[in-house]
Order: C-alpha cells, then structure tokens, then sequence
C-alpha cells in the first residue's frame, strides 16, 4: 500500500505506435514532463498533470 499515493493515479501503457501517439499528444499542446530510453531501447514518456495524476507510455526500439 502507497497511502501518500491516495487519489493520485499512476498508470503506464505499452502501445505499437509510440511516435504517432506522442505526435498526436503534442498538437493538442502537451509536452512529456519526462521521458528516457532504456539500455534495450525502450522509450517511455511520462504526462503529469496538476493533482499528481501520471499516464506513461512505453514504445518498442526504433
């Protein structure tokens, strides 16, 4: 249990298309608050807003 988590909600997703997902995030005007390439080349942006909510998405090597 994460008691000082409460009502903050955190949440990843693995998706195929990765690059067009973030492309689509960004013409709405968000920007990943961080994002990092892992040693296998996996790519993953995280998207937090105001209450601490977070969604990440994951995206396969290039």
């Amino acid at each position: 249990m994460l008691p000082a988590r409460a009502g903050h909600a955190l949440q990843t997703v693995f998706v195929s298309d990765f690059d067009v997902r973030l492309a689509a995030i960004a013409e709405r005007g968000l920007t990943p608050a961080h994002s990092e390439t892992y040693g296998n080349g996996v790519r993953k942006a995280i998207f937090r807003d105001p209450d601490g909510n977070e969604i990440g998405f994951g995206g396969a090597p290039l």
